[in-house]
Formats: structure tokens, sequence, C-alpha cells
């Protein structure tokens, strides 16, 4: 099985080289950089950082758990074995388990459920390149979070809430930064609502960092900035996050980027 991560170490260098060199040029503009990183990877290495996550999860999907089950046997919102578009209208509600689910859940779950796997024997490096897959498979489709079953409404309205619920030690929110300040910049960061389509990037590699993103590694990202403790993975707040922030870019009529993303 490939190691994305191997890789990574040696394209990182070079990256970082380019970076540091740009530092003492005139002020950067992220997509600008963004885009200039991302041609420097093609152009050096031909191939990009988030493929080769993606190449990874694909191997794990198939991969046989104790069950002797493979993923394809989940349902992932439009039928066991269905991937295409299936990012782009989670979370959702899933009978099966009674609960809402966006897909780094429902990759937990099923290799639990389906695959025969223990949640200790689980590794958080394998959903997200699992996930990072699946979301390949949904790359530049349109967003089409729409809650409609009541668990759904709930959390949709208890992502509503933990949005603009100030907390922590610097009285912070989501909505103090991504609503006050949409189209600005925090340093080099770009600031966007989730009407602006906030969410539509991830999963992604973030060469600045030299990690690949999912969208519950970038809301945990967001917590610890502004001080406050990160929600478990697969947890309530990650999946009301989701689904407000989704299902106010869709009502903006957003779409999906080129998944696995490429940003600073």
């Amino acid at each position: 099985m490939r190691k994305p991560w191997i890789l990574l170490g040696g394209l990182a260098l070079s990256a970082l080289g380019f970076w540091a060199y740009t530092q003492q040029q005139k002020p950067l503009d992220p997509f600008e950089e963004a885009k200039r990183q991302r041609q420097a990877f093609l152009e050096t290495f031909g191939v990009l950082p988030g493929e080769l996550f993606a190449e990874q999860g694909k191997e794990l999907f198939f991969r046989k758990g104790p069950s002797g089950k493979t993923l394809e046997a989940c349902d992932f919102g439009k039928g066991p074995g269905v991937l295409e578009g299936v990012y782009a209208v989670l979370p959702k509600y899933f009978p099966d388990t009674g609960r809402v689910e966006d897909l780094e859940t429902r990759v937990y779950t099923c290799m639990q459920r389906v695959q025969g796997f223990k949640p200790e024997a689980i590794k958080r490096d394998e959903v997200r390149a699992i996930t990072t897959y699946i979301a390949s498979l949904s790359s530049k489709a349109k967003i089409q979070v729409v809650p409609k079953h009541p668990q759904e409404i709930a959390m949709y309205n208890l992502g509503r809430e933990l949005w603009y619920t100030r907390a922590g030690p610097r009285d912070m929110s989501c909505a103090v930064c991504h609503d006050r300040y949409a189209g600005q910049r925090v340093r080099l960061s770009p600031v966007r609502s989730p009407k602006q389509g906030l969410g539509n990037e991830w999963p992604a590699y973030r060469f600045e960092e030299d990690r690949l993103y999912t969208f519950e590694d970038r809301i945990n990202f967001c917590y610890e900035s502004i001080g406050i403790p990160k929600p478990e993975f697969y947890s309530e707040p990650h999946i009301a996050l989701a689904t407000y922030i989704l299902a106010e870019a869709t009502k903006a009529g957003h779409t999906f980027e080129e998944l696995p993303f490429f940003t600073r």
C-alpha cells in the first residue's frame, strides 16, 4: 500500500524552499501563491499530494475487513457501492444508524458495522484517506445539502447555534471571523462565510503545513485557533457545523472545488 506521507516529506522540502524564497518578495496573494505551488508540484513530481491520499484511500476502500467485506457494501447516501456525487449530499440522515452523519463519520461507521473493525483498530489517517477518495468522486459537484428529515433539521439548528455562540477565553465564535470579516483576510488566510462557499474546498492539501485536511480537520483547526477545546472526530458538533455551513452554501448555489483541493 502506498504511503503518501513518505513522498510528501521530499515534496515539502521543495515547497518550503520555494515558499521561503517568496517571503523575500512582494506581499503574497494566497490564491496566486497556491496556484504557483500547485503548478510547481505538477512540473516537478507529475502528481499532486492530494492525489496520493486519494489513491491510498481507494486501496483502503476496496480492502476487505475482518467481516470479509469491502466498503462497497456501505450505503454512503445513494445506495451501496454508489460513490459519485455522494459527498455533495452529505451530511444526511441514515436509517440504519438512526442519526445524521457526514462523510467522515459514515466511513468510520461502516468500517465498524460493515467491515467488522473494532473502533480502536481504525486509524484516523485511514479514515482521512478514504474520505478523500470518496470526496474526489464529487469534484465540481453542486452542493445539495437540504435538511428535510427532522434529525437533519435539528442538526442544522444545532450547527447554527454553534456557529453564533461565543465561547472560550477570547469570547469568539465562528461568525465573528467568517461573517463579520467575510471577504477579508486573517494574515494571509482568506476568510469566507458559508454563503460565499465556505466548506467547498475540503478535503485539501495545505502546502504551508504539508498536511491533508478534511472538513473535520479544518473545523478543529478553527477551534484551536480561537482557544476553544476541539470536538472529538465524528461527534455531533462536527456534523452539526458541516450541516449548517453546507446547507447555507447550498442556498447560495455553490459547487465544490476540484477535490482534493490544493490550498495555502
